[in-house]
C-alpha cells in the first residue's frame, strides 16, 4: 500500500503542474523593432513577412505596418501590429508582394 501511494504521488504532481503553462507571451514595453513586428505578423498569417516601417495608431507607442507574401497564394496580407498590445490590430488582402531576388 505505502508503494502505492509513493509511486502515484510524483504522477500526480506531474499532472497538476502541466496546466499552468502560460500561452506565448511578450516581454514589457512596446514593439520597438521591425523584426518584432514582422514575426507578429508571420505568426498570425503563416506566411513570410517583407517590410516593416512604422505606423502611427490609436496609442502612444503607434504600430508597425508589415507586408506578408503567402508563396502558393495569389494575394497577400497587409497587417498593422499594435506595438503596445503585441497583436494584430487590422489585417486586410492585398496583391501578394513580389519575393525578393536572390543574387548571387
Amino acid at each position: 500500500m505505502r508503494f502505492a501511494a509513493l509511486v502515484l504521488v510524483p504522477s500526480l504532481v506531474l499532472v497538476a503542474g502541466g496546466g499552468s503553462q502560460k500561452k506565448q507571451s511578450h516581454r514589457g514595453g512596446p514593439v520597438s523593432t521591425a523584426k518584432a513586428a514582422k514575426e507578429i505578423a508571420e505568426r498570425e498569417t503563416g506566411g513570410t513577412a517583407l517590410t516593416a516601417r512604422r505606423v502611427p495608431l490609436n496609442g502612444a507607442s503607434g504600430g508597425w505596418e508589415v507586408e506578408v507574401r503567402m508563396p502558393k497564394e495569389e494575394r497577400g496580407w497587409r497587417c498593422v501590429i499594435d506595438a503596445d498590445s503585441h497583436s494584430v490590430y487590422t489585417k486586410d488582402r492585398i496583391p501578394n508582394p513580389k519575393a525578393p531576388s536572390r543574387r548571387r
